[in-house]
Parts: C-alpha cells; structure tokens; sequence
C-alpha cells in the first residue's frame, strides 16, 4: 500500500523554429539558426498512485529550467507569466503562493540578446505549501490511504494539442500487474469507439495508449475513455476502469472582438475620467490559463489633436475613459469630432509572446447647447403686395452647434407687431432659417407698412451657465405695396324669390360692388357673365337686373327650384381688375302645367270575367298644392255611359272597368284629368283599349292591331300592384285575378 506523490514528468520536444507556434526568436538569432533547433520543454507536474513506488520519493530540490543561445547565454532574463511564481537567476522556479490557488499553467520567458523562447508549465496537483518547488511536491511519511483492491492502474493521459506527425504515437500506459495470461486490454468511449471514433486506440497485449491524429482542445478538451481486461472471448474480466484524456491547451488563438462594430458617445465637456465605453475580446484558448487572459491597450488614436492621448483603456476591463481635461473636449473646437482607436487585445496576459487582435472603436463627441442662436443681422426687409400670402423673407441665423441636434435646431417667435395674427414664422429643417410669411391678406388701405419683433431660440434648453442675449432678437419691416383690386359684390351670393312666369322686363334687383382701392376713385361697369337659360339683363351703370324672357320653374337649368347666374363688376384701373358675384333666383310654382295619365294603352280578353281593364296613374311636374288629389273622368260626350266605367283607387290612380263584354277590337276612351291648382288645370288623354281574342290559353290580338301582349300585360300587372299596395281600400278589386283581365 502507498500513499499518493507528486511527480515530476519531463519531456522534451524538438521543433523547427519557423513552425512551431510556440517559439519566439528575434532578428539577431536569426543568422545561426539554420542548424540549430531550440527546445520546448513542457513541464507536467502530475500526482498519481503507483503502487510500485515507495512511501517516500525524494526530489531534487528545484526545478531548474535550462535555456541554450548558439551564442552564449550572456544577459539571459527570465519572465514568468504567473505573479505567484519567479525564477532565479540560475533558472530554478520558486513558487510564492499556495499552489492550490494560482491557476493550471504558466509560462517561463527566457530572453537573451540574440534569442528568446518558452516553456510551458502545467500544473495537474498540489500542496498547500509555500517554499521552493521541492518543498511543494514532497511529502512527508504519512499513514498508507486505504483504497479499493484493483489490478488495473492507470493515471490520466495529458496530451498537447497541435501536435504533429508522425502519428500514431505512444502517449500512456495502462498496468495490470495481476492480468491473467492471455487476457487482454480494450479501450472504449468517445474518440474510441464512438464519435469521433478512431482517435484513440490500446495496444492489447502491452496497455499502451496512442493517439492517431492531432488534437484540438477547443474542440473537446477532455476525453472520458474506459479501460478493461477480457479474456480470449472478450468477456470483461476487469473494469472498466476511467481514463481520462486532457488535452493541454497551447496558445493557438487570438483574441477576437465579435460584438462590433464599437461605438461609443461622450458629451463634450465631461471630466476626466468619464467613462466612454467597454470593449472586450474572446479568447477561444483554455480560460484558466494565461493563454486566454488578456490585456487591452490603445495602438492608434486618429485624429491625434488636440492630444494624441485622449483616451485610455483599462488594461483588464477594457473600459475607455478620457483623460483629457474637459475644455480640451469642446466639440465646437475639434477639427472632427469622431475619433477613432484602433484597440488591441493581446493574451499571456499582455507578454511580448502573446497573440493579439485588434478592433476600432469610434468614439463621438456629442454636442450640448452651450451656444445659442444669433441672428446674423438685427434688422430685416421685405416687401409683400397687398392680398398676397405666402412667405415673405427668411430669418437667417448662426449657431455653433450640432446642426443634427436639438441644440441647434432654431425655433422663432414673433413677440410683437402681429396683433390680427396676419403672419406666421416657421422653421426651414434644412437650413435652420426662419420663414416668414402673410397667412391673412394685408389691405395697404388699412396698414401700408408693419413692424415685427421676432425671438429665436432652439429646440433643446441651453447649459445652465449660458443664456440668450441680444443677437437672439431681430426686427422685421414690412412694406405693403398698393395693387389694383377687383371690385366687391355686398352681399355675395345675392338672393331674390320671383314667381315663375313673370313678365320679361320685370326688374329683380340692382347690385352693388364697391371698389376696395377707395384712394383711386375708379368708376365701375357691369356685365352678365353666366346666364345659363339667357333670361337676364344688367344695366352696366347702375346694376339693375331684369328679365328677358319668363322664367320656368320646370326649365332643366333650375335645380332645387333655385335658377343661379353670375354677374361681373369691372373696375376702371390700368389694368382694369374684375370681380364675380354670384345671384341666386329662388322660382315660386304656379299651376303651368297640366296632369297626364299612364299607360295610354290597355288589353282585356273579349271574354273575361273579371271586366277591370287598366289602372291609370296621373303625374304632374308643378308642385303642391298644384298637382294631386287629381280627379279622374272619361268624356262622355264621346262615349257611352253603359260601355265603360272609371273608379278612384286614391289621390293619384283610378281603375277603368267594362260594364260588359266586348267584341275583338281597338277602342280609344277618353279620359280627362284635373289637378288641385288654383285654378285647376285639365289634361284630355285618349286611352287605347285592345280586345283580343284568348282561347285555350292563347291571346290573339292581331285581328285588333293591338301591340304585343306581352309586354303591356306586364305593364298592367305591375301597375296594378303598384295601386294595390298602396291603398288598402283596394281590396275588394285586388284579389285574385281572372284570366279573363290578363290572358293568364
């Protein structure tokens, strides 16, 4: 039985200088390196049972790190990457601190005049002890540890990644020192015999594991593989048994900056120290490891005024502060106010060896309003035409600040001289100037010249330690020039009521327009300018308006009862200036027109039973109390009473019967109408009856020369609903109907 001790396994690897990742050489070397090839000495310190070994290894008493130059080793300097380690003069490393507490790996720098390289320290297990190295990996006696009985010992595999042919190579042992004869190793898990497989194999016989290709540790880090014995038919004998397989990291990734792009604001002024931004990178390297652990600088600041130092960037966190003082960070005295870093990121926690990556990082100098607007001139002109609108003059105005900001967008005010809100003042977006304009027509009669006080300030409020002063106020003069004016209509539309039919000559109105330009004492001449129907005359002196022909009510250019022409007033300017007024003719209804009856033509059978012949409708185009409740006649001076019969359905429809059969003919029936007018108005329509012939269903009106059945029997039957539903007093005629009245 033993207890567990550390260690010390050392392999050496040789590798050309141009290829290895990992070595470092500078200029100088360079003329005696064609046949020298250094050496990278990978350090793993590992703690592991062997039950082969004693309770008690004694170690040497440092570990000592040698370093060769083809010319000499004069000045040699060594650099360790961990702060709780250094390195003597002669090369032996000490440890500071508790091995326990300062990381997986560190790096050994050795540097001469003429060359430099690297070693690579990995730390696997430890003691909480402080001192030299021997004083670390050497235990004292103690009791043995008690552990489960197991013939198969294996300890884990440490593999460097990156590694180069010729593959396979040996790179572990698995011992069993109580293995049967014949019995045999097997070797199972990812990288094995599952995805991807084939990376790993175990000679059966010796135990020996090999690795067939390169391995990436940011790829898998660690493989958990399965040992066993079998015998010659492949039953497990013993295990399985863990093995696990680390892949030890090399420095073989840059740092990279994958969240761009970077960019940051600063407001102009800010003390110093203001924080600007935080950049960071990723390292796809073993984060426990100095590999991965970077350091951030400032390689290029552009543009470099006024300090080429303008920022700095927190060496571990990445942040960006400024670090001028805050008059130096006036945005109004920048030659741009964009700056741009190139920031680099370098790993092995900032060495001369490290990889490195960089991004920009811009950086804007934001504006505040710390500059108000000026106008570039207290006094401003313009002249506009009376009656016109529009803008006037631009304001124009200067300011120092962020033209895409608050802080120098311009609002105006007018604060004085606008008292009927005649003018208005708006912001042009694109040149920030104020445009001034007349919204409500000026009347140089009224007002030839006008006085505005006009303010600016900007949209954003100024710094408290700055205000608005006198440039921030300007004065406008307005002139109003005097143009020729059209002459007025009072009232306009003009509006008259007239019965239709009047006499012609008979005089509607006189109108009245005024000439608004009362300094020049112009004369005024009229004239019809739109007279649809031509029943109108104006006196051009005066203004009177009558009528040249009767006015109809029913004529197709009244609308609404109302008749609208247009007249114009022309004054007697140079040129002379016109204006429109608008008469509207309101017509009263008289009873002109008389009614008329529909349809004027009828069918029956010659044998129907049912002897309704037609239901007649009247229509009149005068109003009331013009038109209905019309009364329905037939003449009987032309026709005999015993023949035909008219009956009133209501104030609008009557129904023409027969009080007998008769023969197949045509017959025309007089039938007269009268509206309700005062006086009344009579119509005399000649209705036309057929009597046709309608046997099994068939109706024959050709021997009548009637018209075709069809057609005025649809007429009939809808004429008939018509008046049957809209008086109910018709129900004793509008039930159902014979075949007798339609031939159906």
């Amino acid at each position: 039985m033993s207890a567990k001790v550390p260690v010390i396994v050392a392999k050496l690897q040789e590798c050309a200088l141009v290829k290895h990742p990992v070595l470092f050489l500078n200029k100088k070397s360079l003329l005696c390196a064609s046949r020298l090839f250094l050496i990278h000495m990978i350090i793993y310190l590992n703690l592991f049972a062997n039950r082969s070994l004693p309770r008690y290894v004694d170690l040497p008493t440092q570990l000592t790190v040698t370093f060769n130059d083809c010319k000499g080793n004069n000045k040699l300097h060594y650099e360790v990457s961990s702060p709780y380690f250094k390195v003597n003069h002669d090369g032996s490393l000490v440890a500071l601190k508790n091995i326990s507490a300062v990381g997986k790996t560190l790096f050994v720098h050795a540097r001469t005049p003429h060359a430099e390289d690297m070693a690579e320290l990995v730390i696997v297990g430890g003691k909480d002890i402080q001192g030299s190295l021997q004083d670390i990996f050497k235990f004292a006696r103690t009791s043995p540890v008690p552990r489960q009985k197991r013939s198969i010992v294996v300890s884990p595999i440490l593999i460097p990644e990156n590694q180069r042919q010729p593959f396979p190579r040996d790179v572990g042992k698995v011992v069993d020192s109580d293995r049967p004869e014949g019995s045999k190793f097997r070797l199972t898990g990812k990288g094995v015999d599952q995805e991807p497989k084939g990376i790993f194999r175990i000679n059966e016989n010796t135990g020996s594991v090999s690795v067939t290709r390169t391995l990436d540790r940011e790829t898998i880090a660690t493989y958990q593989l399965f040992v066993e014995t079998t015998d010659v038919n492949g039953k497990t004998l013993e295990g399985p048994v863990p093995l696990e397989v680390i892949v030890i990291d090399q420095n073989d990734n840059r740092p990279i900056f994958r969240e761009g792009p970077y960019i940051g604001h600063v407001m102009e002024g800010s003390p110093t120290g203001t924080t600007v931004m935080r950049m960071t990178a990723f390292d796809a390297d073993d984060p426990a490891t100095d590999n991965a652990l970077l350091r951030y600088n400032i390689r290029q600041q552009t543009p470099d005024k006024p300090s080429p130092n303008m920022f700095y960037i927190d060496p571990e966190k990445g942040d960006i502060v400024t670090v001028v003082s805050p008059a130096l960070l006036d945005r109004e005295t920048l030659e741009n106010p964009k700056y741009e870093l190139i920031i680099e990121a370098q790993d092995m926690a900032g060495l001369d060896v490290g990889l490195t990556g960089t991004a920009t990082a811009t950086i804007m100098i934001d504006d505040k309003n710390d500059h108000p607007p000026k106008f570039t001139k207290k006094e401003f002109q313009a002249t506009v035409e009376e009656g016109a609108v529009g803008v006037i003059v631009n304001l124009t105005v200067e300011d120092k600040d962020d033209p895409t900001t608050g802080a120098w967008r311009a609002v105006y005010t007018i604060i004085n001289g606008n008292p009927g809100q005649s003018f208005e003042i708006h912001t042009n977006p694109q040149t920030n100037e104020g445009m001034l304009s007349v919204v409500k027509p000026l009347d140089y009669e009224i007002s030839a010249f006008h006085t505005l006080l006009i303010k600016v300030e900007n949209e954003d409020p100024l710094v408290p330690d700055v205000s608005y002063g006198p440039s921030s106020t300007a004065t406008v003069h307005i002139t109003v020039l005097d143009v020729n004016e059209g002459p007025v209509f009072y009232p306009d539309p003009m509006m008259v009521t007239r019965q239709e039919n009047i006499s012609v000559g008979s005089v509607l109105l006189t109108v009245n327009a005024t000439d608004p330009d009362s300094l020049q004492h112009q004369t005024i001449r009229y004239s019809v300018y739109k007279d649809p129907a031509g029943w109108l005359n104006i006196n051009p002196i005066n203004g009177t308006v009558d009528t040249t022909a009767v006015l109809d009510r029913e004529s197709p250019f009244v609308h609404n009862s109302v008749y609208a022409a247009l007249f114009l007033a022309i004054d007697s300017g140079n040129p002379p200036a016109t204006g429109t007024g608008t008469l509207l003719i309101t017509l009263e209804d008289v009873n002109d027109n008389a009614p008329f009856i529909y349809p004027t033509v009828a069918e029956v059978c010659d044998d129907a039973k049912n002897l309704s012949v037609v239901i007649l409708g009247a229509s009149d185009k005068d109003l009331h109390p013009n038109t209905d409740p019309f009364k329905f006649e037939i003449h009987k001076q032309a026709v005999p009473d015993k023949v035909w019969k008219i009956s009133k359905i209501n104030n609008t429809h009557a129904l023409v019967s027969l009080l007998q059969n008769l023969n197949k003919a045509n017959y025309h029936l007089p039938i007269m109408v009268t509206d309700s007018g005062k006086p009344p108005m009579t119509n005399v329509t000649d209705l036309r009856i057929q009597v046709c012939s309608c046997k099994n269903s068939k109706v024959d009106c050709n021997a009548a020369g009637a018209l075709h059945f069809s057609a005025t029997s649809v007429l009939l039957a809808s004429l008939f609903s018509l008046a049957c539903g809209s008086e109910s007093s018709l129900q004793r005629i509008c039930g159902p109907q014979s075949d007798g009245l339609h031939g159906q």
